[in-house]
């Protein structure tokens, strides 16, 4: 044997075990892809019955939302409602019960002071009140 068919052996060997890993190679590819296929096909055939139930989903949400948005409408109409009639009320009644009430306050001080000793009265100068002095305080009043 020359070294040209020696060089030519190895060279047919070389591109023998070459083109052998490129088939396996293939091969595997082939089975990937063919994987991948299914995969995709798989995950369409799962999606679409999801995307419609999301679908449904969403739009029973937004159902959901405007009922919510209406009884939050009534609610604040009740609320202003119950505000107009608590100002109407207080309005209303307000003034003439604390007339009464500085009425009735009046005279219950005018009757207690008629039965009261003339040096635990207080003393009115102008619109201030003079306290009374120290030891007279708490007297009579159950404080002790």
């Amino acid at each position: 044997m020359s070294g040209g068919e020696v060089a030519g052996i190895l060279v047919a060997v070389f591109w023998a075990i070459l083109v052998a890993f490129l088939a396996v190679v293939l091969v595997r590819l082939a089975q990937v892809l063919r994987a991948a296929t299914r995969l995709v096909a798989d995950v369409t055939e799962q999606a679409v019955p999801l995307l419609g139930e999301a679908s449904r989903t969403v739009r029973s949400a937004q159902t959901q939302l405007d009922k919510v948005d209406a009884i939050a409408a009534d609610v604040q109409e009740v609320t202003s409602n119950a505000s107009a009639l608590s100002s109407t009320v207080a309005t209303t009644f307000g003034g003439p019960l604390v007339k009464v009430a500085a009425f009735g306050y009046g005279v219950r001080r005018a009757i207690g002071r008629k039965g009261a000793p003339q040096g635990q009265r207080r003393t009115v100068i102008g619109s201030r009140t003079v306290p009374r002095a120290r030891r007279g305080r708490g007297e009579g009043r159950g404080k002790g």
